[in-house]
């Protein structure tokens, strides 16, 4: 990894010391030191299109470069503003975008949701036409690319990427970051729900460890996973693809197994209940206030009051976000068969499970068991 003091020192040497974005894991080395040195010059956004947008205001309010920083697989989130309001034709924002190049070469064989991100990763660079350098773990070679990097952004306002691959902004251990704040673990969190869910119930885990604990307490409890979508890509839309499943099968109860960084990332999803009826929908947030998956940085989970915000977008609540286990269970039996779409904020404290394994499946095995479940009634026709 690079000495990460020298990689301040070296942005700060051009004026770039505003830091926003979205914490990723081959990042969490520069992220975990930009919260630890520089907390009041680092913005954690809510995905990374809102991430380029606070960057372009900074700029416009100050003229110094900001650094973006995003997994790849966030490069979608940033395209309509980077085309539509920092492109030379429109506002001419120059700014450095620091992007975690998952899925490059073979470097993640079990995790398909990276492949097709890593193999186009520069060349939706190369389409919006923002050069770029591939960085590697080398000090004076980091040294002499933000040279180059910044010289470009002065002297033509327009974006420079720095691809960062495996190793090069990241420690080799993640920190597991437990905390005591809440007494349930999200693993525990779920097993409340599974034993107090129909058990026919579909559910859609969110990108991270939720769909890891899902799917070895399913291998714990001797349990089919053929009625678990396993959000491993695409976050926060989890909440999406179940709202599409209990809308086209209302025989079932559907719940999303959701994060609270994830919930945030695309909040506008869950106005979709206003207008729609789905009372066999259950959306629960497993709140840690943290993006835990890559590093544990801070959200804004525990500071939302998630539940105001889902009365106000159509969903039955009850009232307050849940801290126990018994409180959990009180909610999830009340809401369940309430008549309405349904959501529970549920506090839970920070902590990994290191004795879990990553998850090793076929994708497209598990995916048409799923669907071969929800279509089972049509095939017994």
């Amino acid at each position: 990894m690079l000495d990460q003091k020298i990689v301040f020192e070296t942005l700060a040497k051009h004026g770039v010391t505003r830091f926003i974005g979205v914490p990723d894991s081959y990042l969490n080395g520069f992220c975990n030191y930009a919260l630890a040195n520089f907390s009041e010059r680092t913005i954690i956004a809510a995905n990374e299109g809102n991430a380029v947008g606070i960057a372009a205001g900074h700029y416009f309010a100050t003229k110094e470069i900001p650094l973006v920083y995003m997994q790849n697989s966030g490069m979608g989130n940033t395209i309509n503003p980077l085309v539509s309001l920092v492109d030379k034709d429109v506002y001419a924002v120059p700014m450095l975008l620091l992007i975690g190049w998952r899925g490059q070469g073979n470097t993640e064989p079990n995790h398909p949701q990276h492949k097709l991100q890593g193999e186009i990763t520069t060349e939706l660079l190369d389409v919006m036409h923002i050069p770029y350098s591939i960085l590697t773990d080398d000090n004076d070679d980091f040294k002499a690319v933000i040279d180059k990097a910044a010289a470009y952004c002065l002297a033509n306002r327009q974006p420079y990427g720095l691809i960062s691959p495996k190793g090069v902004m990241a420690a080799s251990e993640k920190a597991n970051n437990l905390d005591d704040v809440y007494p349930m673990s999200r693993e525990e969190a779920i097993e409340v729900v599974l034993n107090n869910m129909p058990s026919d119930t579909i559910y859609s885990a969110t990108t991270g460890r939720a769909t890891r604990e899902l799917f070895f307490l399913r291998e714990k409890r001797n349990e089919s996973k053929s009625r678990d979508y396993l959000n491993v890509g695409s976050m926060g839309h989890a909440s999406s693809v179940a709202l599409g499943v209990a809308l086209a099968r209302p025989e079932r109860q559907v719940v999303c197994l959701d994060g609270d960084s994830a919930c945030i990332m695309h909040m506008g999803a869950m106005t979709m209940v206003s207008k729609l009826n789905a009372p066999n929908f259950m959306h629960i947030v497993l709140n840690n206030g943290a993006h835990e998956s890559v590093g544990g940085q801070p959200s804004a989970g525990h500071k939302l009051d998630f539940t105001s915000i889902a009365e106000s977008c159509g969903y039955a609540t009850v009232g307050k976000a849940v801290e126990n286990k018994m409180e959990f269970i009180e909610a999830i039996n009340k809401l369940k068969d309430c008549g309405k779409a349904s959501f529970i904020d549920c506090r839970i404290h920070k902590g990994l499970n290191s004795k879990l394994p990553p998850i090793v499946f076929d994708h497209r095995e598990a995916i048409d068991e799923f669907i071969a479940d929800l279509n089972k009634k049509e095939k017994m026709q």
